[in-house]
């Protein structure tokens, strides 16, 4: 039975992308998974997938490192998948001495610019320099990659065109998608924001467009469901104060769920929105969220990411927007509300997207016959 051992320093051992769908993925085709996390304590076995995570992501880069590789020497996989530089950097010498394939699964733009927003300048251009090398040096190290997106193929997959690579998307599968297709409620809506509360986020992008939206049509019932939570102080902060500055009469604002109910979260939901601000880091995004609310028949209004039109052109089931332009966005959900039969075409064509073009049992195949070429080639 092949082994296959997943490193990650940032991830969850139980993240919805290695755990709920490549480790499961390749635990049903026979393979023998472990998962290290350096993000939480954890060790035992789930679901058959067996976890060995240490909460030491505090911790200097040589106990991470040190850790990684005891797992290696113990587990002693056929092929380790890797969700950042330092992860394939640790086991160069296992993979190098048993001659092993080291995969390294690219699903975030590094550096990214929370590793940079603490340094001033111009230690910032210095820090951006160091970490670009550090992402070229575990290119070098990695024998296959596995890019979430196209526009995270640069630039590792120009320097090292020559490995093994594949695109593999973040589309969930379908036993995790609560479907909830509604009807508009003449008079009534509910408006939906999930994820990270942060300006950066479009946190204030969203507000701003639901206040102009109550100026517009001031006998609409309008209810807010924020599904989320400030990761900073500082973003909690911020967050309050818009809360407090636009006062709107009905806003639910709910933690975090788990990963297995987050569709279910939001199954209220008649429109929900990522406005997220279009930086470079942004800009080459491709949000996962975007097709747990296809899944579940959700119209979207998203920020206009060059990684969404690359990948997927013109939505049928929402709009793409400027996040800062409140009146269009108003003016979208308004037409939403006058014209209750386009909303229900869009709720349709995002359940029959996702059935047919966006769900991870059109593509796990391909990552496990992936994964097996990288240990049989």
């Amino acid at each position: 039975m092949p082994k296959v051992l997943f490193l990650t320093t940032s991830h969850s051992y139980n993240d919805d992308r290695i755990f709920y769908h490549q480790a499961k993925a390749l635990r049903d085709n026979g393979y023998e998974i472990k998962i290290c996390s350096l993000y939480a304590e954890y060790k035992g076995f789930i679901d058959g997938i067996q976890i060995e995570s240490f909460a030491v992501l505090e911790e200097s880069i040589k106990t991470k490192m040190e850790t990684f590789s005891k797992v290696c020497d113990t587990f002693h996989p056929d092929s380790i998948i890797c969700s950042e530089p330092l992860a394939v950097v640790a086991v160069k010498k296992f993979v190098k001495e048993h001659r092993i394939s080291c995969i390294y699964d690219v699903t975030e733009w590094y550096p990214s610019m929370s590793m940079l927003q603490n340094y001033r300048f111009p230690a910032k251009i210095f820090q951006a320099v160091k970490f670009t090398l550090i992402q070229l040096y575990a290119g070098f190290l990695s024998t296959h990659f596995i890019f979430g997106e196209t526009t995270k193929k640069f630039p590792l997959a120009y320097f090292f065109g020559f490995k093994k690579q594949m695109i593999l998307p973040y589309y969930p599968a379908s036993v995790y998608i609560n479907e909830s297709i509604k009807k508009l409620t003449p008079g009534s809506i509910t408006l939906c924001y999930t994820g990270q509360i942060s300006k950066d986020k479009g946190i204030e992008n969203f507000f701003k467009a639901v206040d102009l939206l109550r100026q517009k049509v001031p006998d609409l019932h309008i209810k807010i469901l924020i599904i989320g939570a400030a990761i900073h102080e500082s973003d909690d902060v911020y967050f309050r104060t818009l809360v407090k500055n636009y006062s709107f009469e009905n806003i639910d604002i709910i933690k975090p769920t788990g990963f297995e109910q987050f569709t279910e979260a939001f199954a209220e939901a008649d429109l929900c929105f990522d406005l997220r601000e279009i930086n470079f880091e942004n800009n080459h995004s491709l949000p996962i969220k975007l097709f747990y609310f296809m899944g579940a028949g959700k119209p979207v209004i998203y920020s206009d990411l060059k990684g969404i039109r690359e990948h997927m052109g013109e939505l049928s089931f929402g709009s793409l927007v400027d996040p800062h332009d409140a009146e269009a966005i108003s003016d979208i959900i308004i037409n939403y509300i006058r014209n209750p039969e386009l909303y229900r075409s869009h709720t349709l064509n995002a359940r029959k997207e996702f059935k047919e073009k966006y769900n991870w049992e059109l593509i796990k195949d391909n990552f496990v016959d992936f994964v097996k070429k990288s240990i049989d080639p």
